[in-house]
């Protein structure tokens, strides 16, 4: 399993009328996580598309618990829990302090650069073993 976690802080414009972050920034969020996690895993995304490959969301989940304010401090906990084949599912979940606010995943698609469902590059799966051995 991968897991890492991301601390952002809630910006005055993502919130809404009624003050609360509007439900979209969560999809947002999810990325930072899923970039940051991948940096850290030693396979940055911008690397996994220069060797020509491509991760479409496929699908994306999110299940609101509590809500979050301007100026929270949020840790976006980000988890690879099965190893990745052709697909790769993500789990996140967004945490204010020890509240959980809000819990979801992506699901995406290993492609090549005409949009062909294709196996991971080689140095992707070579690393992913490390963690999932």
């Amino acid at each position: 399993m991968i897991e890492t976690s991301t601390e952002v802080q809630v910006r005055y414009a993502e919130t809404d009328k009624m003050g609360v972050v509007y439900h979209g920034n969560y999809f947002t969020w999810f990325e930072i996580g899923r970039v940051r996690m991948l940096d850290e895993a030693g396979l940055p995304y911008r690397e996994i598309e220069a060797s020509g490959y491509l991760l479409p969301v496929l699908e994306a989940t999110a299940q609101y618990l509590r809500p979050a304010s301007f100026d929270d401090r949020l840790t976006i906990k980000t988890f690879i829990r099965e190893m990745p084949t052709v697909r790769i599912k993500i789990d996140y979940e967004v945490w204010k302090d020890d509240t959980l606010l809000c819990t979801g995943s992506t699901r995406h698609a290993f492609v090549d650069e005409n949009g062909s469902p294709s196996r991971p590059p080689a140095h992707f799966t070579e690393r992913m073993k490390a963690y999932f051995s």
